[in-house]
């Protein structure tokens, strides 16, 4: 596409992260509309028509497409992210756009409003963490500036986009420690907003906070009840594996598709291995 004159790439003199070229080429584009693609990432052909159509209400300042992974049939794990992803977009964004306000407009496929966009580049761009310039976290950070200036965010699930997951453990825990810091760091900026918004959002944001924290403590204290008694923390257990069921048969329902009783797996380790990476 190079000598197309529908195109202009810019090519910056050395890599400044994806924060900076964002705004490269945001500074650079002239449309009512910008569509934000990561470059592992392949859309369906009708992603900017569905975004697009959302767009035209000009209440709205952001919208994303349901996510999934183009790479879910290569390990057990992508499986999983795949199915971790259809929940993340079908319960969280669905209930969250209901209010007009999703938390978090995923990069692998998101469209802005370029004139709120612009507005926003400035707080976008010099945004700091424990004094130094932040380089995580771009998208739910974008998307909070979006809310807080007064525009809605939205969900379009018919808008699918399909991106490479990690296939192995250590980059998906890298993934997730990444997610984490932005989700705790961007949680004080997100509770400014909510006086404002329905309390559904605040028990939301309170409970993507909180509920790790809770079930953190309760196996905890199942480890000091087998240390200090030999007994077994059998009701705390039961509770965790009750709520796993629940959560996966309702996904099987909904997506009609058998495959999310699979998703029980992710209990484990969201237990072992992703309570430690948050804790960290």
């Amino acid at each position: 596409y190079a000598g197309d004159p529908r195109f202009n790439f810019i090519a910056l003199p050395k890599n400044v992260g994806k924060r900076k070229a964002q705004i490269a080429a945001i500074r650079r584009s002239c449309g009512d509309l910008v569509l934000n693609v990561d470059s592992d990432t392949i859309l369906a052909p009708d992603v900017i028509t569905r975004l697009a159509l959302k767009m035209q209400d000009q209440a709205v300042g952001a919208a994303m497409g349901q996510l999934a992974a183009s790479n879910r049939s290569e390990t057990w794990l992508t499986r999983l992210i795949d199915m971790e992803y259809w929940l993340a977009c079908n319960e969280e964004r669905a209930a969250q756009a209901r209010f007009g306000a999703v938390m978090c407009c995923c990069g692998p496929c998101a469209m802005y409003r370029r004139s709120a966009l612009v507005s926003l580049l400035d707080q976008y761009e010099t945004q700091r963490f424990r004094g130094k310039p932040s380089d995580f976290g771009e998208d739910r950070h974008l998307t909070i500036l979006m809310l807080k200036a007064g525009f809605r965010t939205e969900y379009v699930p018919e808008a699918v986009a399909a991106t490479v997951v990690p296939n192995s453990m250590g980059p998906y825990l890298r993934q997730q420690l990444r997610w984490a810091r932005s989700t705790f760091r961007d949680t004080l900026l997100a509770f400014q907003l909510l006086r404002g918004l329905n309390i559904y959002l605040t028990l939301d944001v309170i409970g993507q906070n909180i509920g790790p924290l809770l079930l953190s403590l309760s196996i905890l204290a199942g480890v000091a009840q087998f240390v200090t008694t030999g007994t077994a923390p059998w009701t705390a257990c039961l509770m965790i594996a009750a709520m796993t069921i629940v959560r996966c048969s309702v996904a099987a329902f909904r997506a009609r598709q058998l495959r999310f009783l699979g998703f029980s797996l992710h209990t484990v380790i969201n237990i072992f291995l992703l309570l430690p990476l948050k804790a960290y």
